[in-house]
């Protein structure tokens, strides 16, 4: 736990709170202009659990009643753990008659070609064959009605998977993007008769075309929708319960906030909400810093989410892949990988150390934690080198067992190798540092951007631990080490805008298209979102508009989203201008080739008060240096190191590595040849030197 107060402030209170795999992050703003931090674990079983504990924490501890909190915002992992996990509703399809199995066919792709067991490599899983219904109607490509919607034929479809227990349906219609009558009709009838049923449909979640792509984002809806619905409506029911008399607002997948009322209406958008904050909390930390071009490494206990920023502006993608699945939904640009400070360490039949993507989670945790758990995970490789206080771990929350990491290693890695438990120790660390290297690649040098030109930004519980040896494994010389990384994704809540966004398949040329026909469009879709941002209860006079367009080569199959500055002289000569440009970096290539508009789409944002992120630095006072230890990086011999307590650093405070910087919600390790200096925001600055 941590505090720095100010000394003026209104007596409101806002509190930014992100679950993760391992720890809730918690990050507290007010009374009297205080930032208060704190992890609680995650209760995995009920992460609400743990979120109403940090509600307790602030009142026992930080003198916050529950009536003070105006603000709540909530970054949740619910919807693509109920994926990743299977353990989402039971779920039926209704589609067109004729397109019965067009979850299963997909795009006829195959991603692993040589398997001698073939899997399905369609989310089949969604919803079986059995709970996939055929329903008589038909638009055409134009959209006019072909065959009338057949109630009867709708009715029956629906008794058969409400006998058949199904606690969702999505619907999928063919052309239902461009008249969602149909739809909206289908919806009614099951509402009526299947009150208890939530129903998704397709020209709500992803009115565009594609039918598999639509398709499968309908079916992922529908399939999270009573898990994310009981999960937030038992939230706010509890905060309520609880006096907190703020509304609770979700972090979605594009990085906007929004009402947990209408997010519980398109839970598919919650995709990514963690990570998504995580990213907007480090472009407001470089921003302060006065830094553009970074690459956000968010490494928490269960995963490691890296995005790249360049002028300060994080880069959205229009498509995903949860769980190796195509999912067609607007957000941040995000990688994840399994490399976190619990993913577990094993040999596999060749004698070779792997880590992850298995977590221990919270529950029962590493080995350190004495919970149960027996297994060497990375943070107990960090602690058999010493990188960790046992005593002030998370703030000295919880108190960390040392001899249970080096029993779990010894008897899992060091023994079957035959090397020291040390040995092993930095073994893991190399493993998993190169994994991460190989994430960051993966979003920079195979996208055309060279990272060693970007500063590194670490974040998360354990992004400090990694963050020099993976810069140097990267060629990068700077890193940005926030006031409070351990927690900057719950900080990021606090920055986040209020976001919505609407989209609508729009196919011309763009040599060919009518400004005032697409003005027609955006001035639909800008309808749209007025009426979910008015339901926010924000200023109208606060509220920024942009469009975009997705754009591509005639010919090609899938598209790149562009801004589309359409006040401008020559909107449509600009649009075509940016999308050769984007397309020369992403993939290598461009050409003068005629180009086509495919979708069109308008996001609203109404800034929020950033004080939390904009106040003064304030040394706390104390005590900077604490005593010494002896540690072992990756490549050298064991040395001993400085251990600064970070709080206590004056600005201009100059250091030199090894060392190691802790406070309460995370350490950060600084290797041989790297210099530190506190910058006037509170934030340091890492230099690698020559």
């Amino acid at each position: 736990m941590v505090t720095m107060p100010q000394t003026t402030g209104s007596s409101d209170v806002t509190i930014g709170v992100d679950v993760g795999g391992t720890f809730t992050d918690v990050v507290c703003y007010g009374p009297g202009n205080a930032i208060r931090v704190v992890k609680i674990p995650t209760t995995k079983a009920d992460p609400s659990r743990a979120i109403l504990s940090a509600v307790d924490f602030a009142r026992e501890n930080w003198d916050v009643p529950a009536e003070a909190i105006k603000r709540f915002m909530h970054g949740t992992t619910t919807a693509t753990n109920a994926v990743l996990e299977r353990k989402g509703a039971r779920t039926g399809l209704l589609v067109t008659k004729g397109f019965r199995d067009i979850l299963e066919i997909g795009r006829q792709l195959r991603e692993d070609m040589y398997s001698v067991i073939l899997h399905p490599e369609t989310p089949v899983f969604l919803a079986s064959r059995g709970l996939r219904l055929e329903v008589d109607e038909r638009l055409d490509a134009a959209g006019k009605v072909v065959t009338p919607l057949d109630r009867q034929s709708l009715t029956d479809a629906a008794e058969r998977l409400a006998a058949a227990g199904v606690e969702a349906i999505g619907i999928c219609f063919l052309f239902s993007f461009l008249d969602p009558a149909h739809e909206i009709e289908a919806r009614r009838i099951i509402e009526e008769r299947h009150p208890h049923i939530a129903v998704s449909i397709s020209s709500e979640v992803d009115p565009l075309f594609r039918e598999y792509e639509r398709t499968v984002v309908t079916a992922f809806d529908a399939y999270v929708k009573p898990v994310v619905n009981t999960y937030l409506k038992r939230l706010e029911d509890n905060l309520k319960a609880a006096g907190v008399p703020a509304p609770l607002q979700i972090m979605q997948s594009r990085g906007g906030l929004a009402a947990a009322s209408v997010v519980r209406q398109r839970p598919v958008r919650l995709f990514l909400s963690g990570p998504a904050a995580g990213m907007i909390g480090g472009c407001e930390v470089a921003s302060g810093a006065g830094i553009g071009d970074i690459i956000t490494v968010d490494v928490g206990g269960t995963s490691c989410d890296i995005a790249v920023v360049e002028n300060g502006q994080p880069k959205i993608r229009s498509e995903t892949q949860i769980a190796g699945y195509p999912v067609r939904v607007s957000m941040v640009d995000v990688s994840t990988i399994g490399s976190g400070g619990g993913s577990v360490a094993w040999i596999d039949g060749a004698g070779t150390l792997k880590i992850g993507p298995e977590s221990a989670g919270s529950e029962p945790g590493p080995a350190c934690y004495g919970r149960g758990g027996d297994r060497p995970a990375v943070t107990d490789a960090s602690i058999v080198l010493n990188y960790l206080d046992p005593e002030y771990f998370a703030g000295g929350r919880l108190r960390l067992q040392p001899s249970r990491s080096h029993e779990a290693i010894e008897r899992h890695l060091a023994g079957p190798l035959g090397v020291s438990v040390e040995e092993a120790a930095l073994g893991m660390h190399r493993v998993v540092n190169a994994q991460m290297a190989e994430g960051v690649r993966r979003v920079s040098t195979r996208q055309g951007i060279d990272p060693r030109g970007f500063t590194l930004v670490p974040l998360g519980g354990a992004g400090g631990i990694h963050a020099t040896a993976l810069a140097e494994d990267l060629g990068m010389t700077r890193i940005l080490v926030p006031r409070f990384p351990g927690v900057l994704a719950a900080s990021g809540l606090l920055a986040a805008p209020v976001e919505h966004e609407a989209s609508s398949t729009f196919i011309t040329s763009i040599s060919g298209a009518e400004v005032s026909a697409i003005r027609s469009v955006l001035d639909r879709l800008d309808a749209q979102c007025r009426a979910l941002i008015a339901a926010e209860q924000v200023s109208e006079g606060s509220v920024s508009v942009s469009y975009y367009a997705d754009v591509c080569y005639v010919g090609q199959s899938f598209y790149v989203e562009i801004p589309f500055h359409v006040k401008e002289q020559d909107p449509l000569g600009r649009l075509y201008k940016d999308f050769v440009r984007e397309h020369e970096r992403l993939y290598g290539y461009s050409n003068d080739g005629a180009a086509r508009i495919v979708n069109l789409r308008s996001s609203h944002k109404a800034a929020q008060p950033k004080g939390a992120l904009l106040l003064a630095y304030e040394p706390s006072g104390g005590d900077v240096e604490r005593p010494k230890r002896t540690v072992r990086f990756p490549g050298h011999e064991r040395m001993e190191v400085s251990i600064y307590q970070r709080e206590a650093l004056p600005i201009g405070f100059a250091f030199r590595g090894g060392a190691i910087l802790e406070q309460a919600d995370t350490t950060t390790l600084l290797g041989p040849g790297w210099t530190g200096s506190v910058l006037k925001t509170g934030d340091i600055l890492l230099v690698r030197t020559p």
